[in-house]
């Protein structure tokens, strides 16, 4: 069957990498330990996607100089004392090497920074299988178009010819405003009440099932 799309975008954070608690955490007890309101953990879980800056706006609005450098410092703390706790789902490695032998164009586009990417990546030994990455320290923060639109001009795709799969609210409208297709998967940061307005091709609970369908439908 001929492929539907010759690029696919991943995101990275909850949709290969199973880190949405390991987030939530991190930013709990940033918050406590800057004396600020601790989140709720749903609330906390909806702003992962966005970039840091515009993910602490969210959830505390205006902040003053100290307490915005008190939070975000200690959240990197906290997160690089368990970065190395963060697996990949089941399969990841194997269905991307498999929709690379097939010809796709794999891309990452990340609320991460190029950094936190780049030790991911070398870490989990994912690096090989993607043509292209965006992050947010290089684009404009999710939902904005940049990071789509910059990988398909470096790649030389079409709109109509790639596919974004992500976990959030904010891949999806990113998707919409870059007009490219979108899947959805419900086993990240965000429930599917949350994904199914912004229409996706498809959605799934578990990455087996979003495996079976890339390699039979995309």
């Amino acid at each position: 069957m001929p492929k539907r799309f010759d690029l696919i975008v991943f995101d990275w954070d909850g949709t290969l990498a199973d880190s949405t608690r390991m987030i939530v955490d991190c930013l709990r007890e940033a918050s406590a330990d800057a004396g600020l309101r601790v989140p709720e953990p749903t609330a906390a879980s909806n702003i992962i996607g966005l970039g840091l800056n515009e993910a602490v706006l969210a959830l505390f609005g205006e902040l003053n100089v100290v307490q915005y450098e008190q939070l975000t410092s200690r959240y990197r703390h906290h997160y690089h004392l368990r970065d190395n706790e963060t697996p990949l789902f089941d399969g990841v490695s194997e269905t991307l090497a498999e929709l690379e032998s097939l010809g796709f164009m794999l891309a990452v586009a990340t609320g991460k920074g190029r950094n936190g990417l780049n030790r991911s990546l070398q870490r989990s030994g994912l690096a090989q299988h993607f043509h292209a990455t965006r992050c947010v320290d290089e684009c404009h923060s999710k939902p904005h178009p940049q990071m789509l639109l910059e990988l398909m001009d470096e790649l030389g795709t079409l709109p109509e010819r790639t596919l974004m799969i992500g976990d959030t609210s904010f891949d999806l409208q990113m998707a919409q405003n870059a007009n490219v297709a979108s899947v959805a998967v419900s086993y990240g940061a965000q429930p599917l009440t949350s994904l199914l307005p912004l229409a996706p091709l498809a959605h799934f609970s578990e990455f087996f099932s979003l495996s079976q369908w890339l390699l039979s439908h995309a």
